[in-house]
């Protein structure tokens, strides 16, 4: 089992965004039994919160789903049992690599390392802006998802 955690600030914009079209790229592609997905935040501040409601609309208009998600914190522990910890910026990849375990900090990096033609490195934050920023945010995860699965895929002969 090949286990990716998407990671932002609060869990309830971006990472909940990159789990929700990464999880229907997994299930398209079969891999569900193989592929464990999911999400946290380097904050507390939304913890128990379901995905803010301009990320849902944004993804069901796409026909992704956020509906199961609950906003939660990444831990140590998170990082010692998910084999990819994909953090949507710099900031938060920092917060991460803070409470990183002594040897694990190779599952680290930023998810738009895996989106290969866009020269954007970060995926921004909606939270404070208007409604088409989530659309904005929601073209990014789409590129870098295709990406890490395709890297995932190769890595592990999936």
């Amino acid at each position: 089992m090949v286990k990716v955690l998407f990671v932002c600030m609060g869990n309830i914009c971006r990472s909940p965004m990159g789990q929700g079209v990464f999880q229907k790229l997994v299930d398209e592609a079969g891999l569900s039994d193989r592929i464990e997905v999911d999400s946290a935040g380097t904050h507390t501040y939304h913890v128990g919160e379901r995905p803010d409601p301009r990320a849902v609309a944004a993804t069901q208009k796409r026909g992704y789903s956020l509906h199961t998600q609950r906003a939660r914190r990444a831990t140590e522990a998170d990082i010692e049992h998910f084999d990819y910890v994909v953090a949507m910026d710099y900031d938060n990849l920092s917060h991460l690599r803070q409470i990183c375990p002594p040897g694990e900090e190779q599952k680290l990096g930023l998810f738009m390392e895996y989106a290969e033609d866009l020269t954007v490195r970060e995926v921004p934050d909606p939270y404070y802006g208007a409604r088409s920023g989530f659309d904005r945010v929601l073209d990014l995860v789409e590129e870098a998802a295709r990406g890490l699965l395709e890297e995932i895929r190769t890595q592990h002969d999936l």
